[in-house]
């Protein structure tokens, strides 16, 4: 397998679905969501693995959907959203690739190695090295040697 790990935002390891009327944000293209949303991990810990992986010669992607129909305003708005929260919340980490793409890009086009998703519709599209991330710190943990 490939020294490549890729993780989504939403659902991994950002709560955008705890996020109150999140939904309703989407639709009316706001934000907020990106915005307010609470991390799923203990960042400390998450930031500290990633950062392990990748001086043990891992790359280390996000791979990201925007908003469903959106407007090209919107995607940007979005894909800045996620960034700065990336900022806010993982400064320690130094992506190797961000790839905040539109919604249904089939990611498994976009990079190969492990993926962290919680769509099991991404999952199964991947193939071999993806994984739920109901276990994804215990995971990466077993990935450094």
């Amino acid at each position: 397998m490939k020294k490549i790990i890729n993780f989504d935002m939403d659902g991994t390891f950002v709560d955008l679905y705890g996020v109150e009327n999140w939904l309703d944000d989407l639709i009316n293209e706001r934000t907020r969501p990106y915005d307010e949303a609470k991390p799923l991990v203990n960042l400390s810990v998450f930031a500290r693995l990633v950062n392990r992986l990748q001086a043990q010669g891992y790359e280390i992607n996000v791979i990201s959907w925007t908003s469903k129909n959106s407007t090209e305003e919107y995607h940007n708005a979005v894909v800045a959203a996620k960034v700065a929260w990336l900022k806010k919340h993982l400064r320690s980490v130094h992506w190797d690739n961000l790839m905040i793409v539109k919604y249904g890009t089939p990611k498994n086009t976009l990079s190969e190695g492990y993926l962290f998703d919680d769509e099991a519709r991404n999952r199964e599209m991947w193939g071999e090295g993806a994984n739920d991330v109901q276990e994804m710190v215990a995971a990466l943990r077993e990935l450094l040697t």
